[in-house]
Formats: C-alpha cells, structure tokens, sequence
C-alpha cells in the first residue's frame, strides 16, 4: 500500500490545481455572459426599436398601433416556432408560404361545400379546423418521409414543394381567389377580428404556441433530442437517438403550426389567391435566425423566435409609419437582416 500524502504534499497539489481552476471559472463566466449576450441581444435591439419608433412618430407609441402589430406577427410568429424546432434539428423548410396558401383555399372550398349540408355554421368551422390541421400535419410527414427515408436534401424536398404547393392552389383557385361563403364568414370572422380582454384572439393563440413550443423544447425528451441531432447528428445515433423519427416529428410540428396560423389568417381576408402567403417563408426564417436560433443547428430558443418576429413586424411598422423607405422594401429589408445576422452566425454551432 503506497504512504499516505503528506499536508505539504496537499499544498503543493492544491497551489498547483489553482491556476488550472482560476483558468476553467473565467472561461465558464466568460461562455455564460457571451450565451446571456447572445439571448438578449434580440430583446435589447427590440426595446431600441421600440424608442426610436416612438420618436419618429407619437402613432407608434399607442395601444391600437402596439394590438395592430402583435395580430399581424401572429401568423408569422406561429410558423416561426416550429420552423424553430425543424432550424435547431438541423433542417429548413421553404415551403411554408405555399403550404399555408394551398392549406387557405382547400380548408375555404371544404366549408363552402360543408355550408349546405351541415346545419349549424360553427361545426362547418370545426370541421374546418380539424382539416386546416390535419393537412398541415400530412404535408409536414410527407417533408419528413421524403428527407429522412428518401435520403433527399431539406432544401431541395421543400423547394420542390414550394411550387406544388402553390401551382395546386392556382390550378384549385383557376388562377383568381377562392372567397369564403357569407354564412360561414359571420361565424367565422371572430377568430380574427375578435378580442378577449381588450387583446385580439390571434395574439392569444400565438401566445398560447410559444408557450407549448418553449415547454417542449426546454423540458421534454422530444426538445432535447432535436438539439443534439442538431448539434451532431452522427453523435445523437451513437447514443440509440431515433433520428429519423424526430426528424418527422419536427416536420410534423412545423405542418400543424401552419395549419394553426392559416385558421388565424383566413377570415382576414375571407380568402385565398395565388399571392397569399407570399414570402411567409422568408419572414419565418427570419425570425428564427433574429431570435438566435444558430443556422446550423443545436441551439435556439422559441423566446427569441417570438422577439425575432415581433422585431421585424415593428421594423415594417416602423417603415410604413415613417416612410423611411418604400414599404415595397419591406422584403428586401429583412433580407438584409437575414444575411448580417449569418455573418455574425459565422462558425456558431
């Protein structure tokens, strides 16, 4: 049995092990503040928004205009999140407009067909909903079925569809609109026009999803998963993670939250055409990647998608109030945002 340390050998040891374990604390504060800088950054730009806009234009700063900018981040927000999840799991899915246009005017020419045969408005807008839903969800399990069974690219499976999506609709809506019956439209309208405690409906639901969203993501085994096929795929198989499966899942989700936001958007206009959801795509992403969802996967945060949406809704408040610019630049703004957002990205994983 080999003798015991003596105390001058302990002092020595410890003296020793001091510089190592001063070195770990400062890099561990050090990666902690850069991770709180990181998830702040996107409230903090918000809030500067929020006081120029104020300045620019005392309209800004009122509660009609504050209602008015949370109902139209809604659709966007609810896509954002689970375009969140299939973003951290390492995907993309550009199709997101195209599915929640043709979504718009299948579930609009389903309840014109239901009006005349069911009796009571309100189950015609039941049935609806459950459609809206479970067409969101078969669009997203076929993404899934294509990307992980088929061995195919995200980009190129949803780019694909992209023009399905919206070709099918055009051909459904013979190149004009689909409009919404007026019976079931007076049932209907106050998903979207109708408030609850001073606050419009849509702006609950979105609520009601980023608080899900962040629950499943943050305290499920389903939310730790998709971080870690993020992270590292290859990693997450060794460790007998069903990658495939959570892959469809998060194409799953991210169906059924169009589904969702379409049901918000459809009594809106009381229809569809070939333009609805038009660049829905492009403000999605760009949410998520405002909201500090790493592009390449394995960290991101549903807290930060709903910031990030509601940050580039005040910008085109902002722009539409002011007359900074064209409000036609709205688009071209966000895809400024988008790509100096990557820059900083660079290397993040």
């Amino acid at each position: 049995m080999p003798p015991a340390p003596t105390d001058a050998a302990l002092a020595a040891d410890e003296r020793a092990a001091t510089p190592q374990a001063a070195a770990a604390r400062r890099a561990a504060r050090a990666s902690h503040w850069r991770q709180r800088a990181q998830s702040l950054g996107p409230l903090i730009g918000l809030v500067v928004l929020c006081i120029a806009g104020a300045l620019l234009n005392p309209g800004f700063a009122t509660w009609d205009n504050a209602m008015n900018v949370l109902t139209r981040t809604a659709f966007i927000g609810i896509i954002a999140i689970g375009m969140c999840f299939v973003i951290i799991g390492g995907g993309i899915d550009l199709s997101v407009g195209s599915m929640a246009a043709l979504i718009a005017g299948s579930v609009i020419l389903a309840m014109n067909a239901l009006a005349p045969v069911v009796a009571s408005p309100v189950l015609v807008v039941v049935l609806g909903a459950a459609f809206a839903l479970g067409l969101g969800a078969a669009f997203g399990l076929a993404h899934g079925l294509l990307i992980t069974k088929g061995r195919i690219e995200p980009f190129i499976v949803t780019l694909g569809t992209l023009g399905i999506f919206r070709a099918y609709l055009t051909y459904l809506a013979n190149g004009g609109a689909i409009t919404l019956g007026d019976k079931v439209t007076e049932v209907y309208s106050p998903v979207y026009y109708g408030s609850w405690l001073a606050v419009p409906v849509p702006i609950w639901v979105f609520a009601a999803v980023a608080l899900i969203g962040g629950l499943v993501l943050n305290r499920t085994r389903y939310g730790r998963y998709v971080k870690a096929i993020g992270s590292n795929e290859q990693v997450a198989r060794y460790a007998a993670v069903d990658v495939d499966r959570v892959k469809i899942l998060s194409y799953v989700l991210l169906g059924v939250c169009v589904g969702v936001a379409t049901l918000l958007y459809i009594p809106r206009l009381g229809s569809a055409s070939p333009t609805t959801g038009l660049l829905w795509e492009l403000e999605a992403i760009a949410a998520v990647i405002v909201g500090g969802t790493a592009l390449k996967g394995g960290d991101g945060r549903i807290a930060g998608t709903v910031v990030g949406a509601i940050l580039l809704s005040v910008i085109s408040n902002i722009l539409n109030l002011t007359s900074i610019i064209s409000v036609y630049l709205n688009a071209a703004v966000q895809g400024v945002v988008i790509i100096i957002v990557a820059f900083l990205q660079r290397g993040r994983r």
